[in-house]
């Protein structure tokens, strides 16, 4: 029995906020964290039922804004890759260890930022150009496996699209719309996997006001923020988010 006291609210609603943010304006990347820090209060499945459909209502909150903006190939592209990314989940989330896909994701993340430095700093040179659908298949299958298990598809998706050198906001639509159909893939396998609860729907009615006002805080911030500083903060998040994969899989 889940108690709603003031611990599971000191714990729950900052990062529900946290992830309404990223996933509102920053491409989703350190939105999985709300994942690990409610799990410092709830058993693990249990976060991740609670999870589920808030990032489904912030996904809802952030398609109008972006409407339109993504860039429908990519898109495409990495939500049918993450079709057989989750029914791989499905298949052996009860058997296998989460932490080695972990630490891969959060390897390929902090990779990938000094792949970008070395860019900016010239230490090599390489004109950006379109990714394969191949590439994009890839993205999205390691999205699906890896958010259906721990919420955490952001890097794959954040290298896949920055590596496009597409701009800001072509960049958070693209994640918005993608995102909304991986959550939608999740839904049924979470239910007839138990991972949802009386419990889980209890908190998701008292959390959810603050994951919309995260989301919409997260547009606002996007919209201000120039281009550079913009890509600047996703790098930031890359490796944070792949540090604490990292961690997590090591620990």
């Amino acid at each position: 029995m889940l108690e709603f006291d003031f611990t599971f609210f000191a714990i729950a609603v900052p990062a529900v906020l946290f992830a309404g943010v990223s996933k509102g304006g920053f491409g989703s990347g350190a939105s999985f964290a709300a994942t690990p820090i409610l799990a410092l209060v709830l058993p693990p499945e249990m976060a991740l039922g609670i999870l589920l459909p808030l990032l489904m209502l912030a996904d809802v909150t952030t398609l109008g804004p972006y409407w339109k903006q993504w860039d429908w190939p990519s898109a495409r592209n990495m939500m049918l890759g993450a079709i057989p990314g989750v029914v791989l989940a499905v298949l052996i989330y009860r058997m296998t260890n989460p932490d080695v896909f972990r630490f891969l994701i959060g390897a390929v993340a902090i990779a990938f930022v000094f792949w970008q430095l070395a860019l900016k700093y010239k230490l090599i040179t390489l004109r950006v150009r379109p990714v394969s659908n191949t590439t994009g298949y890839v993205a999205g299958a390691t999205a699906g496996f890896a958010s259906f298990v721990s919420h955490a598809g952001g890097p794959p998706v954040a290298v896949y699209l920055l590596a496009q050198g597409m701009g800001k906001t072509t960049f958070q639509a693209t994640t918005v719309i993608t995102f909304w159909v991986i959550n939608c893939l999740k839904f049924v396998p979470y239910a007839f996997l138990g991972i949802f609860s009386w419990d889980t729907f209890k908190a998701d009615l008292f959390l959810a006001p603050f994951m919309v006002i995260g989301a919409l805080l997260g547009v606002k911030a996007h919209h201000l923020l120039p281009e550079r500083y913009f890509f600047g903060l996703t790098y930031v998040l890359l490796m944070m988010t792949g540090s604490k994969l990292i961690w997590d899989a090591l620990t």
